[in-house]
């Protein structure tokens, strides 16, 4: 198994090195760029209020709750650099990760809630896994599940790569037995897949291959990306066009034609354009991200003008609304956010 590579400020880095245990993945200095004061501030204040609103279970009772839920918040948590073991909000993300485990299906790997929650879980996991200390998870947690970290990834995976097997068109729907398939579902998946991937877990390549080769078929000449099914349905929605275009950088992918018809249509639309039926703020979260893997000088001043829109939404107790509640809303706020850190794996170039 190949031994991922974690990034930790350099005081954590040093307070490591002293340890007797090592946490399995390597570790290298990230230091990232100054970030500016206002995305700090606009980051301290949501994360203030994802720490205060987390119930006693782990989870967060909102309008859209699930394991999903928790797994963007975990890596909210440790986005910004935080030490995930000793720092504030190291209770925080232990409490999310057991939430998630406990609401695993030991046997089948499933999250539960939807493959959307599934695959976000996945994705938390993932970034979870290595950086955070589990010898001790479970102290104190009566009939608890008693899994690592690493075992539940490995089931998570495994439970996707099963629900991938049986669909007509080798992506994801919302059911693990579904025979449809989206492009927003199965880009969660796929990302949570991929997470994993980068973090050490085998992955099949047969299983990247197919998902990518669904959003190949689902792209339109024109960078266009298709909601569902096989083809068709082709409409203007970023947040898609952002999933198609992400999952092709991470995945090393950039020399398929749709990448760079994804990438093109973005780019012109940098200042506008339809987020499509997830809400601004879910195109924001994968519009960040793509932008940052594709061109650096795109997502540059695509940034500035997230900066400025999120600092006048935010609410004075440091939440985002928005079309999922203010529990994912402020997640994918300051995920969107969260690129200028670049201290979570999947957020490196």
């Amino acid at each position: 198994m190949v031994k991922p590579l974690i990034y930790f400020p350099l005081l954590i880095l040093l307070s490591l090195a002293t340890s007797a245990h090592s946490i399995g993945q390597g570790l290298e200095i990230r230091s990232g760029d100054p970030v500016p004061r206002d995305v700090r501030d606009m980051y301290d204040r949501g994360l203030t209020y994802l720490s205060r609103t987390q119930a006693t279970d782990g989870g967060w009772q909102s309008q859209q709750q699930g394991t999903g839920v928790a797994g963007m918040a975990v890596m909210c948590f440790m986005a910004s650099g935080e030490d995930p073991n000793f720092g504030m909000y190291s209770g925080n993300i232990r409490r999310a990760i057991r939430y998630i485990i406990s609401k695993q299906d030991g046997k089948t790997g499933y999250c539960g809630g939807s493959m959307y929650h599934h695959g976000f879980a996945c994705l938390g996991l993932a970034e979870a896994y290595g950086a955070v200390d589990d010898r001790n998870l479970w102290d104190g947690i009566p009939n608890a599940a008693n899994r690592t970290i690493g075992q539940s990834l490995e089931l998570a995976v495994r439970s996707s790569i099963t629900a991938q097997k049986t669909n007509t068109f080798g992506a994801w729907r919302y059911n693990p037995s579904g025979s449809d398939a989206d492009t927003s579902v199965a880009g969660a998946v796929l990302m949570g897949l991929l997470a994993a991937r980068n973090a050490g877990v085998e992955v099949p390549d047969e299983a990247i291959d197919r998902a990518l080769s669904y959003f190949v078929k689902m792209t339109a000449p024109s960078g266009q990306v298709a909601y569902s099914g096989g083809v068709g349905g082709f409409n203007e929605s970023l947040a898609r066009i952002s999933i198609a275009n992400l999952v092709f950088s991470i995945a090393r992918r950039k020399d398929v034609p749709q990448f760079k018809t994804t990438l093109g249509y973005l780019k012109d639309k940098v200042q506008g354009g339809s987020p499509g039926h997830g809400g601004i703020e879910y195109q924001s979260y994968y519009q960040a991200q793509a932008f940052f893997q594709a061109d650096i000088g795109a997502w540059t001043t695509w940034n500035k003008a997230l900066v400025r829109r999120l600092k006048k939404t935010q609410a004075e107790d440091g939440s985002f609304a928005g079309t999922h509640g203010p529990h994912v809303s402020t997640s994918l706020c300051l995920l969107s956010l969260a690129v200028n850190y670049r201290f979570l794996p999947i957020y490196e170039r």
